[in-house]
C-alpha cells in the first residue's frame, strides 16, 4: 500500500511540475504558451504564399480563411449578428499613375520626381486630375483647436488654393497640445481632412523625419501602391493630396522668397496667419483607376457566462493586412509583414485559445477581431467601431495588438496611452503581480496613440489599451537598445519585415501573460472601464453609454 501511495504521490508531483512549468504558469494561464505557439501562426500568414495580405486580393481571402479556420478549430463562435465570422468593409481601391508635379516661378519650372521628390494622388474618386497654375498658401500646422486657444487660419478664406502644411502640432508650450506630444491634430489624416473642410484645391504635407517619426521611404512605400478608403458619396472640391520631401519643401519656400527654417518656426506661434507663397504656382496632373471591393474584418466571440453581463464585451483587435507586393528590393518584392502585423494576429489567436479553455470563468463576452486596411488609414477598425455587433456603449474596453515584442524579454511593459483610462489601475496591479512595471509611451512625440486600430475604438468612446514592447531588456548586451532601434528602422514597412534569426519571442510570451490577466479582470469586473476625467474621448464615452442605456 505504501508503494502505491508513493507512486500516486510521485505521479501527482510530476503532473504538477509539468502543469506549472515554464509553458503553463499556474494561477496565470489556463494552458500552455510558448514562443513556438506564437511563431506557428506568423510562419503561415507572413509567408510568401500569402503575398503581403493586401486588402481585396486573393491574399486577403487566404488570410481570412486561415483565421476563420483557427476560430472554428478552437470553438470560437462567429461574432457577427448574421451568424458569420466576417464583416464586409466597403472599400474603394485607388491606383495612381502618370503623376506629374512641378513648381513654377516666372519662367522657371522645377519638376518634382514622383516618389523621390513628391507623392500625390486624387483626393477622392477622380479619374483624372489636371491642376494648372494654382496658388499655394502655407497654413502652418493647419490646426483649429478652440480648447487649445489655437487657430492657424484666422478667418482667412483659403478655398481654391493648394494648402501647404507643416507636419505635427505645436511643441513649444507646456500647457498646450499635451506639452508638445503628437495629438490627432498632428496626424496627416487631420491635415487632409482640414483641406477638404476648407474647400482647398489640394494639400501638401512637408515631410521631415523628425516631424513624421519615420523616413521618406515609409511615405513612398505606403502611398505609392494601391490606396484604400471607405467609399462614400460625399462631394468636395479638393483635387489632390500629397507629401513633399524636406529638400523640395525648402526649395518651394526659397522660390517664394521665404526662409524655410523661419517658416517652420513661425508655425509655433498662436499668432500665426496663413502666408501666401507669392510668385509660385503648382501644376499637378495624374490619372487614377479604381475598383470597388469588400475588405473583410474577421470576428469571433466567446460568449460571456454571466447572464447580467454577457451583453457587454471586451474586444481584442489586430490588423491582418499589410502592404502586399511592390518594387523588388534586392530581388524581394513581398512585404511579408511578419512583425507588422502577423505577430499581433498570432497573439490574438493564442489569447482566444487560452480563454476558450475556461469560458465559464469569463463573465462578459469576448470579441476577437482581425481588421482589414489598417495600413490605409485604420479603415477596417474604424468601420467595425462604427458598425459593431453590439453597441459601443456596451463595450467595456478594447485591447489592440499591433507589432508585438519580437526583441526579447523585458522587465517593463509599455502602455501607449497610459494614464488615459482606468484600465491602467488593473494593468499596474497585474504587472506587479508578475514582477514587472508599466511605463508610458517613451516616444509620445510620435503620436502613436493615433496611429493604430485602438484609436478607432477610442473615437467612439471605448477605453482602449495599446501594448508596446518594453525597453528594459533582460539578459541582453548593454548596446541592445541601439540594436533594437536599428532592427525597427530596417524592417518597418519594408520587404525586410519577415522572420529573422534574431527574433526573440520570449518577451511576447511574457507580454501575453500580462495581457491575458488584464483582459480577464476587465471582463469580470462589476463595472465597465471609463476614461480618465477630462480625457478627449470622455464625451464620446458618455454619449455612447447614454445611447446604450436606451436600447
Amino acid at each position: 500500500m505504501k508503494n502505491i501511495h508513493s507512486t500516486i504521490f510521485t505521479t501527482l508531483l510530476l503532473f504538477t511540475a509539468y502543469a506549472c512549468g515554464p509553458t503553463h504558469d499556474c494561477g496565470v494561464l489556463p494552458g500552455p504558451i510558448s514562443e513556438e505557439h506564437i511563431l506557428e501562426h506568423v510562419e503561415v500568414i507572413a509567408s510568401d504564399e500569402f503575398g503581403g495580405r493586401t486588402p481585396g486580393t486573393v491574399y486577403e481571402e487566404m488570410t481570412v480563411a486561415y483565421i476563420t479556420g483557427q476560430f472554428e478549430a478552437l470553438g470560437v463562435e462567429p461574432g457577427m449578428p448574421d451568424g458569420s465570422y466576417t464583416q464586409a468593409v466597403p472599400l474603394m481601391g485607388q491606383v495612381t499613375h502618370n503623376v506629374r508635379v512641378s513648381l513654377q516661378s516666372g519662367s522657371d519650372e522645377l519638376h518634382l520626381a514622383y516618389q523621390d521628390d513628391a507623392m500625390a494622388w486624387p483626393a477622392h474618386v477622380q479619374e483624372s486630375i489636371d491642376v494648372q497654375n494654382a496658388e499655394l498658401i502655407y497654413v502652418g500646422y493647419g490646426i483649429e483647436a478652440p480648447e487649445e486657444d489655437w487657430d492657424d487660419f484666422k478667418g482667412v478664406d483659403v478655398s481654391g488654393n493648394v494648402l501647404v502644411f507643416k507636419n505635427y502640432n505645436p511643441v513649444t508650450y507646456e500647457d498646450r497640445f499635451d506639452g508638445g506630444n503628437r495629438l490627432y491634430y498632428g496626424r496627416w489624416t487631420y491635415k487632409f481632412e482640414q483641406a477638404i473642410e476648407k474647400g482647398a484645391l489640394g494639400a501638401l504635407i512637408i515631410h521631415t523625419d523628425e516631424t513624421a517619426g519615420y523616413g521618406w521611404d515609409v511615405v513612398r512605400n505606403s502611398w505609392s501602391r494601391e490606396r484604400f478608403f471607405v467609399f462614400d458619396d460625399e462631394e468636395h472640391n479638393t483635387e489632390f493630396s500629397g507629401w513633399l520631401t524636406h529638400d523640395r519643401s525648402r526649395q518651394l519656400f526659397e522660390m517664394a522668397g521665404l526662409n524655410f527654417d523661419d517658416m517652420l518656426e513661425a508655425a509655433e506661434s498662436p499668432y500665426f496667419e496663413p502666408i501666401p507663397l507669392t510668385g509660385v504656382r503648382i501644376n499637378a496632373s495624374m490619372d487614377a483607376v479604381y475598383r470597388s471591393i469588400d475588405g473583410q474584418n474577421v470576428v469571433g466571440k466567446i460568449p460571456g457566462s454571466d447572464p447580467e453581463l454577457a451583453d457587454e464585451a471586451v474586444v481584442f483587435s489586430a490588423h491582418h493586412d499589410h502592404l502586399g507586393i511592390g518594387t523588388p528590393v534586392e530581388g524581394d518584392s513581398i512585404f511579408n509583414g511578419a512583425w507588422d502585423n502577423a505577430s499581433g494576429v498570432s497573439l490574438l489567436l493564442n489569447l482566444a485559445r487560452l480563454y476558450q479553455m475556461e469560458p465559464e470563468d469569463i463573465r462578459r463576452t469576448l470579441y476577437f477581431v482581425t481588421v482589414t486596411a489598417e495600413e490605409s488609414g485604420l479603415l477596417g477598425s474604424r468601420y467595425f467601431a462604427e458598425n459593431p455587433p453590439i453597441h459601443a456603449g456596451k463595450i467595456s474596453a478594447n485591447i489592440n495588438l499591433d507589432a508585438t515584442n519580437i526583441f526579447g524579454e523585458t522587465k517593463d511593459f509599455v502602455a501607449i496611452g497610459y494614464g488615459r483610462s482606468n484600465i491602467d489601475d488593473i494593468l499596474a496591479e497585474e504587472a506587479e503581480n508578475l514582477g514587472r512595471i508599466v511605463k508610458p509611451d517613451p516616444r509620445p512625440e510620435q503620436g502613436i496613440y493615433y496611429r493604430s486600430d485602438h484609436f478607432s475604438f477610442a473615437r467612439v468612446g471605448i477605453p482602449a489599451l495599446y501594448p508596446n514592447p518594453g525597453t528594459e531588456y533582460a539578459d541582453k548586451p548593454d548596446n541592445y537598445t541601439e540594436q533594437v532601434a536599428e532592427y525597427r528602422s530596417k524592417i518597418y514597412h519594408t520587404v525586410h519585415d519577415r522572420i529573422h534569426d534574431w527574433w526573440d519571442l520570449s518577451g511576447a510570451v511574457e507580454d501575453l501573460k500580462l495581457i491575458y490577466r488584464v483582459a480577464l479582470r476587465i471582463a469580470n469586473a462589476d463595472e465597465m472601464r471609463q476614461w480618465t476625467p477630462g480625457d478627449e474621448f470622455e464625451d464620446a464615452r458618455i454619449r455612447a453609454l447614454e445611447e446604450a442605456s436606451q436600447l
